[in-house]
């Protein structure tokens, strides 16, 4: 699933409107136990604040953005400085938290990029961010590359870039693991489906939970990713939009799983479909997705049925690009 975000003057006006002072031990609720919601709680929690954070199916949940096995995390994003920094301090905190909870949740195996042209803007353009950062890319060559990679076929490649600081997260665990930090350093978790309540004043009262309770807190954070254009259609109906996108799971021969799960995440520079895939994964399979923005879809209650189409075409790319999974099974 993708969230489409389209600025408006609606989206202007809202930025613009800024919460009250809350004081420490204030109680804020927060909805959305994603990647985005449970670091929030966890980080209101310990600046001082009470803290309940709720989730419809849990953290790690299969129909939450969070929710898949792993997650790409790149520092290619083209001349938006925001998402870099971003990622940066992202990568800080997992690599802090994975060692003070003993879990391996970062796996630093790089971000390998298959570049058509000799000049990629997406790549070129995120230079300046590497160098701001200290970090640098690795280039090779077609016959570097074919040296180095022999599973990826690169004859029609013009060079192939590393970000050697990338890698992939293990987003389910990941999403749990931060709700069970939260819950053991004295935060309350409750898992429910929730919505908006009334609005007076500028405040909300309180929010909605299945079965007909209630529950007030001084504020409210909505981190609900591709549910909050429907649970605020009026604000953000008509700019938020959750699209499908696919990824699929092949079984790698077993003459060559070694070799493909210790290569880099990798990401086609077409700038047409936009493949992308995280090979290892602890023998979880040889992970393909499909970044190309699809038809709307209910994150809610929408089937979760592949199409056949977009992936007899992700498999005819897996085919050319790494010729030793031709017919390699989907799982």
């Amino acid at each position: 699933m993708n969230n489409t975000f389209a600025p408006t003057p609606l989206a202007d006006a809202a930025i613009k409107q800024y919460a009250p002072a809350l004081e420490k031990g204030s109680h804020l609720v927060v909805i959305g136990a994603g990647a985005f919601g449970g670091w929030t709680a966890l980080y209101l929690l310990r600046s001082g604040f009470r803290v309940t954070l709720i989730d419809a199916w849990g953290p790690g949940n299969s129909r939450s953005g969070s929710g898949d096995e792993t997650r790409v995390i790149r520092s290619t994003y083209g001349a938006n400085g925001l998402y870099f920094d971003l990622n940066v301090r992202a990568l800080e905190l997992w690599k802090a938290h994975q060692k003070k909870w003993d879990k391996p949740l970062f796996h630093p195996s790089g971000v390998l990029w298959f570049c058509y042209e000799e000049k990629v803007d997406l790549i070129d353009a995120s230079l300046p961010f590497m160098e701001k950062h200290g970090l640098a890319y690795q280039y090779f060559s077609r016959k570097e590359a074919q040296a180095r990679f022999p599973q990826v076929f690169v004859d029609d490649l013009d060079h192939l870039a590393l970000d050697p600081h990338g890698g992939y997260l293990r987003a389910r665990e990941g999403a749990m693991a931060v709700k069970e930090a939260f819950v053991r350093e004295g935060g309350g978790y409750h898992q429910a489906m929730a919505k908006p309540g009334p609005v007076r004043s500028g405040r909300m009262e309180f929010i909605e939970l299945n079965g007909g309770t209630t529950l007030a807190a001084d504020a409210y954070v909505f981190a609900s990713g591709s549910w909050l254009s429907s649970l605020f259609p009026e604000a953000l109906g008509a700019f938020i939009t959750c699209t499908r996108q696919e990824a699929y799971y092949v079984g790698v021969p077993h003459r060559y799983a070694a070799l493909f799960d210790t290569m880099p995440v990798w990401m086609d520079a077409d700038g047409r479909d936009f493949y992308y895939g995280i090979p290892g994964n602890a023998g979880r399979g040889f992970k393909i997705g499909v970044d190309l923005r699809g038809p709307a879809f209910d994150p809610t209650d929408g089937d979760r049925i592949l199409d056949l189409d977009v992936l007899a075409k992700a498999r005819q790319f897996l085919g050319h690009r790494f010729p030793w999974l031709q017919g390699a099974p989907a799982g």
